[in-house]
């Protein structure tokens, strides 16, 4: 009896085993199961999944060309040419289904590749594989099974970055290997380059930033990078015959950013504003994963602010930083809406290990671009009074909560912006340090106070870029001669921006708090020359204190 029971159960086992491949087999090539217990299955693609893609071109010659398709279309609106085309004009098109509105007639797909010959005849490992050709070079790999829209290889997502030297810092894309091949594409045009997203979009998570083990923390100040869509072309470089004369201003600058990087191995970086050159930035995306791939490819947390020139390519202040905040181990934050400005906000440092106290609060803060009014106050905008109105409310909410309240060592606080403050100009009480001044400070011609904000909320240090050339620290003194406040220039660090002023070499500026002896040291890295020096080491503060070089 016994044998008769074990027999049976491995029978109904095999059969039932059989009866749920059976169905597995037909729902995979039918859709046989219905859509009420698809949508209960784990799923990799919610929503929509991607059927076709396409390019649409037009001309201004050809008043019945268009290059926008029917409604059953998207547009990425990126003209492929960067509207730097005389006549022609191009946009990539995809075409997009809801899981339940798939017909047998819709193809999913599965794989894109970029290329003029059929990826069987150029890649051995494909085989047999059906790819469908589209103009530009694009060939598609679709299935018609529905259930391949589960499949973590489907194509979810399509976008257009631009230059040859584009990269894709966002979790889950990939970027063709090879540009998009365009006609009548001349070499001012910059190549255009697919990425594609499989899968639904990757989560990403922000770091909490910790004080490390040995008490200390490190922040590189990177400002004024000027990047391009594209290479870029060189200004001012120094030596300039160096590499015998060929300068890429962009992957110049970047092999100096990992430089320092893998060097000097940083906690945090912040990025002072002027990332993006905006007159030679048409597509300013593909700008800011130049910057931010360096970063995350490291796992490296940076934070961000803008300058004059970022948002004067293809996206908005809001735009940027909406971008930015979304990219694997950024800090950067929108801020408050109901003030001047995008990007006020700060990021605090907790004591080390699991603490949950802060140690360390840097505020960041919006300075605009040019002067609202240039008839009185000729040259660069200022920070707003609503603005240092909510640095001095958030300065004391913070100073009296239980995070800062609980840390038992010296709460140290330090600021950065982009265009210099009005009291950057080396005045009666501005005590000039280390560095150099080959630049006259284009600060703004109206003061609004924020120094004086600064050091009534204990602020040690404030740092700025703007200026390339200028990289001095200067400390600002009380009427009875009290040490107040550092004031710091990082300078430029990029070869999009300019530079010379007598052979002027590309730099960063580095900070190193210890919080063992509440001690703030600085210097900075150069680009060519003592690269390995830190050039002009000085403490800025000691027991928490601001004191003279």
């Amino acid at each position: 009896m016994t044998r008769r029971i074990v027999r049976t159960t491995i029978q109904l086992g095999v059969l039932t085993l059989i009866i749920l491949l059976l169905v597995f087999f037909l729902d995979n090539r039918f859709g046989v199961l219905p859509e009420v217990l698809h949508n209960a299955l784990p799923t990799h693609t919610a929503g929509f999944v991607t059927v076709d893609i396409t390019i649409a071109t037009c001309s201004t010659l050809n008043i019945l060309s268009s290059c926008k398709l029917d409604s059953r279309w998207h547009r990425v609106e990126k003209d492929l040419y960067l509207s730097r085309g005389w006549l022609t004009h191009a946009f990539i098109h995809i075409e997009k289904k809801r899981e339940a509105e798939l017909t047998e007639k819709d193809r999913i797909i599965l794989d894109v590749r970029v290329g003029s010959l059929d990826p069987v005849l150029s890649d051995k490992n494909q085989g047999a594989e059906r790819w469908e050709s589209r103009p530009g070079g694009i060939w598609l790999k679709r299935t018609p099974k529905k259930r391949e829209s589960d499949n973590a290889n489907a194509i979810t997502a399509v976008d257009v970055l631009f230059g040859s030297d584009a990269v894709e810092a966002r979790p889950g894309w990939e970027l063709a290997q090879q540009p998009l091949i365009l006609p009548n594409s001349g070499p001012e045009n910059q190549e255009a380059y697919l990425s594609v997203r499989r899968g639904p979009p990757a989560a990403v998570h922000k770091p909490t930033l910790h004080v490390n083990k040995d008490g200390k923390f490190k922040i590189l100040q990177v400002a004024d990078l000027h990047l391009s869509t594209g290479p870029g072309i060189c200004r001012d470089p120094e030596p300039p015959l160096h590499n015998s004369g060929k300068c890429d201003a962009d992957p110049r600058t970047l092999a100096f950013v990992k430089a320092v990087l893998d060097s000097e191995k940083p906690d945090l970086v912040v990025l002072s504003g002027d990332q993006i050159n905006g007159e030679t930035a048409p597509d300013a995306q593909s700008a800011v994963f130049k910057f931010a791939h360096v970063f995350i490819e490291r796992k490296i947390p940076y934070a961000a602010i803008f300058g004059n020139h970022d948002d004067e390519g293809s996206l908005s202040r809001e735009a940027l930083m909406q971008l930015t905040h979304s990219l694997p181990y950024s800090m950067a934050e929108m801020g408050p809406t109901n003030i001047d400005g995008v990007g006020n906000y700060y990021v605090e440092v907790l004591a080390r290990g699991a603490s949950s106290h802060s140690a360390l609060t840097i505020y960041l803060l919006d300075t605009h671009g040019y002067s609202p009014d240039e008839r009185q106050f000729r040259g660069y905008d200022w920070l707003k009074k609503n603005q240092i109105d909510w640095f001095k409310t958030t300065s004391k909410e913070l100073k009296e909560s239980s995070s800062h309240k609980s840390y038992t060592h010296h709460h140290m606080d330090m600021a950065f912006i982009h265009i210099p403050l009005p009291e950057y100009r080396l005045l009666d009480d501005i005590v000039p340090s280390t560095g150099s001044q080959p630049e006259n400070p284009t600060a703004p011609g109206f003061n609004s106070g924020f120094r004086d904000a600064l050091i009534e909320q204990g602020v040690l240090a404030v740092s700025c870029g703007h200026d390339h050339a200028n990289d001095y620290c200067s400390l600002s003194k009380s009427a009875k001669g009290k040490p107040e406040l550092w004031m710091c220039y990082a300078g430029g660090s990029g070869f999009g921006g300019y530079g010379g002023y007598n052979g002027y070499h590309r730099r960063m500026r580095v900070f190193e708090f210890d919080m063992n002896e509440a001690r703030i040291v600085t210097w900075k890295r150069i680009e060519h020359g003592e690269t390995e020096k830190q050039l002009d080491k000085t403490i800025i503060v000691e027991s928490g204190r601001v004191v003279p070089a």
